[in-house]
């Protein structure tokens, strides 16, 4: 007479507290447990060091689009005539286009700047006061003075670094000398000129803090003697991801005098650069995580060796092959799952406090962790994209249970004939 063998109910009480008593192991089980505690941190260490390097990848970007499109156009309109000097009628005509914000004409041009301490390079951009306003990463980073009356006078903005270079504050006097000023039998002879320093901001990059200042449009014409003419024209728009739309309207509203640029274009190496990065890191350190599972492969193995005796006693008192699968099945997912939980608090707490972090390391090795004029920003920033974490979060997970998949089958697949054998 034959009689059935029913499996357990799938994944029941009996088959956890199984695997639980194996994840404690004992003492005489002690390198199993350090290979399980090790596989453990390595997927914690390996999930969190994952969102804490995307997060900051993803800060970065954030930031420096925000600084570069907060102060540069997303469409940069020129003059294919020799003159530009029409700039006012072609702004209004493109500010008529759909999702256009604003058309600023500009004046741009490198400069010597110099105080009676220190001499320095600098850029100067003319724009008039409303489309200076207009600007809210300037506009709202005025640290001394104001922008009020800004076209009215023959004052200048600048950078916070630059000022402090310079050592000049509020008030002071420095001189601009350009390259390109008035011609002369013996040659171009320099044009010079002193400003009064009439506001300071800080945008918070430390190459336009350090370079950057800003002139009332009519004395930018002045100085770089252009005669009613402008450089180009800043358009800034609704929607900078899918500037391309813009392109063509542009183009028709402005005629087929002028030619376009898009902030993609102008900064297509740099952002490049940083989504090749952000890439590469992520499968780099995603190694990590693969590893961690690799080591969960081996504990298990070791696991299943030494607890072949179990194995097979389970097996004559009726566990089906199935259920000695799941048992050591949750045995292992275990680790990967709450290494992958306390990977995803520990990252995204590192990353809400990043900046007490950052100072407490500069604080302890006595050197500069980040160093603005390095990086650019001020601050390190950190994004955390819900999206891309949990993704970061499931791929550590699939791995940890694929992980366990093949010990677990070599479990089940012990016979108890031969693991008794010599018991």
């Amino acid at each position: 007479m034959t009689t059935d063998v029913r499996d357990t109910k799938p994944f029941s009480a009996f088959e956890w507290t199984i695997a639980g008593r194996y994840l404690r192991a004992r003492r005489k089980e002690g390198f199993i447990s350090v290979i399980a505690g090790f596989s453990f941190l390595g997927i914690m260490l390996g999930v969190a060091t994952l969102i804490i390097v995307m997060a900051v990848m993803n800060g970065f970007r954030h930031d420096l689009f925000a600084k570069i499109m907060g102060l540069n156009g997303h469409v940069i309109v020129q003059k294919l005539a020799p003159r530009f000097d029409d700039y006012k009628e072609m702004a209004a005509k493109i500010k008529k286009v759909p999702g256009v914000i604003s058309a600023m004409p500009v004046i741009e041009g490198q400069v010597m700047v110099s105080s009676s301490s220190q001499a320095l390079g600098g850029l100067v951009r003319g724009l008039t006061e409303s489309d200076l306003k207009s600007l809210k990463l300037v506009s709202s980073n005025v640290k001394a003075g104001t922008l009020d009356g800004f076209d009215k006078q023959t004052g200048i903005a600048m950078g916070i670094r630059l000022a402090n270079q310079l050592h000049v504050g509020l008030g002071d006097h420095v001189t601009l000398v350009s390259p390109r000023g008035a011609s002369t039998p013996f040659g171009t002879a320099p044009r010079s000129k002193s400003y009064e320093v009439t506001s300071i901001f800080e945008l918070g990059m430390s190459e336009y803090d350090r370079m950057m200042i800003f002139m009332p449009l009519a004395e930018a014409q002045r100085y770089f003697a252009k005669n009613g003419e402008v450089d180009v024209i800043e358009v800034v728009v609704n929607d900078p991801e899918n500037v391309a739309a813009f392109r063509s309207k542009i183009l028709k509203a402005g005629g087929p005098t002028i030619s376009v640029a898009d902030w993609r274009e102008r900064n297509e190496t740099f952002f490049n650069v940083l989504s090749v990065e952000r890439n590469v890191m992520f499968i780099i350190l995603s190694l990590i995580v693969l590893v961690a599972a690799l080591n969960i492969i081996s504990g298990l193995m070791m696991l299943v060796k030494d607890k072949g005796r179990d194995i097979a006693i389970l097996r004559t008192m009726g566990a089906t092959k199935g259920a000695v699968m799941r048992i050591f099945l949750i045995t292992g997912a275990s680790i990967g799952v709450v290494g992958t939980l306390a990977g995803l608090v520990l990252g995204v707490v590192f990353c809400w406090n990043i900046e007490r972090i950052k100072d407490f390391a500069s604080w302890i090795t006595g050197t500069t962790v980040f160093d603005p004029s390095v990086y650019y920003l001020t601050k390190l920033p950190t994004d955390i994209d819900v999206h891309e974490t949990g993704g970061i979060v499931l791929m550590a997970l699939v791995l940890s249970v694929i992980a366990t998949l093949y010990p677990s089958w070599r479990a089940s697949r012990l016979d108890p004939v031969e693991a008794l054998r010599y018991e």
